[in-house]
């Protein structure tokens, strides 16, 4: 896939474009069927298949009084429209010009006149302009844009699953309650955050504690609890995935609240591990809420039974393959 971070380094397009525009957080079932649908099109007009989306993310520069944690970060967002096969990605600066721009604006200046898109697709919710003045249909919305500057604009409706509709918004509040499971099935994939280790664990030339840490994470974490998850430590062929029950909370047990997201990794062995080394946790399964125990003792039997409940998950879903 090819990014693009500026309209000016877009070359002026020689085959028809397909495009679609949005925020993608999460790149979730409702993004991905639209992408597929926007690809299949370029492959039939044997075209550009082209994502387009902002940085920050819009709600960002709006709102910022408003705390906004999202499901993907850039690097991460960008990795996940790679993997549809889309062509190219425009990631288009949040600015405050274009904070200003009216829809018209932006269809003709963005889409026909630097673009010259011919199809547009988009959810039936789409919304764009300054202070979102205009949707999808309408007398001035994206479609009449469309029709008086060249180009087609395919609407897409809502996707459903398990009686609602996918949005990154329903998604974002499964995870901030810890319904990870739900959330899979709505992001078609599990969910994972990426980060690398905490400082100060001492480490050496070989990391030899069952027990990693994460740097603290700047978006969406699932609610406080112990969770089934997998660590996967470093990338590319030296990259290894281990088993691992997680805590995502402030460990009351141990007296004054200390957040830290800690997984301790099954079937452990000694591993290269430095402050730089990349971390990816994803979340299978919420095996309980974080909670205190009157004593060491019964925390260690707690999570005892923790360990043993993830063996038995990791278990049936090798049965299951």
């Amino acid at each position: 896939m090819i990014i693009y971070r500026q309209l000016a380094e877009l070359p002026t397009p020689t085959t028809p474009v397909v495009a679609t525009i949005g925020n993608y957080d999460g790149v979730h079932l409702g993004h991905q069927g639209v992408i597929a649908e926007v690809i299949r099109r370029a492959r039939v007009l044997s075209g550009l298949s082209l994502a387009i989306t902002f940085e920050p993310h819009p709600a960002r520069v709006l709102h910022p009084e408003r705390p906004h944690l999202f499901l993907t970060p850039l690097a991460r967002k960008l990795e996940l429209l790679a993997a549809t096969g889309i062509d190219a990605t425009l990631v288009l600066p949040f600015t405050d010009e274009l904070r200003r721009s009216s829809a018209r604006d932006f269809a003709t200046r963005v889409l026909a006149g630097t673009l010259h898109v011919t199809e547009v697709h988009e959810g039936a919710n789409f919304r764009f302009g300054h202070q979102a003045e205009a949707g999808v249909t309408g007398p001035y919305g994206l479609q009449a844009l469309g029709r008086e500057l060249g180009f087609s604009v395919i609407i897409h409706p809502p996707l459903s699953l398990r009686s609602g509709t996918v949005s990154s918004s329903r998604i974002r509040a499964l995870i901030a309650d810890g319904a990870v499971s739900q959330a899979r099935v709505l992001l078609g994939r599990p969910f994972s955050v990426d980060s690398h280790p905490a400082s100060g664990r001492g480490f050496g030339t070989r990391y030899a504690v069952p027990t990693v840490n994460l740097a603290p994470y700047p978006e969406l974490l699932p609610a406080h609890g112990v969770y089934v998850t997998t660590l996967a430590v470093g990338t590319g062929p030296a990259a290894e995935t281990f088993h691992a029950v997680t805590n995502v909370g402030v460990r009351p047990t141990f007296g004054a609240a200390s957040f830290a997201v800690e997984s301790h990794l099954l079937d452990f062995h000694p591993i290269p591990l430095t402050r730089q080394t990349p971390l990816r946790l994803t979340f299978l399964l919420r095996l309980r809420p974080e909670q205190r125990f009157a004593d060491i003792e019964t925390l260690r039997a707690q999570i005892a039974r923790d360990i043993a409940r993830a063996r038995r998950y990791f278990a049936l879903c090798n049965l299951l393959a």
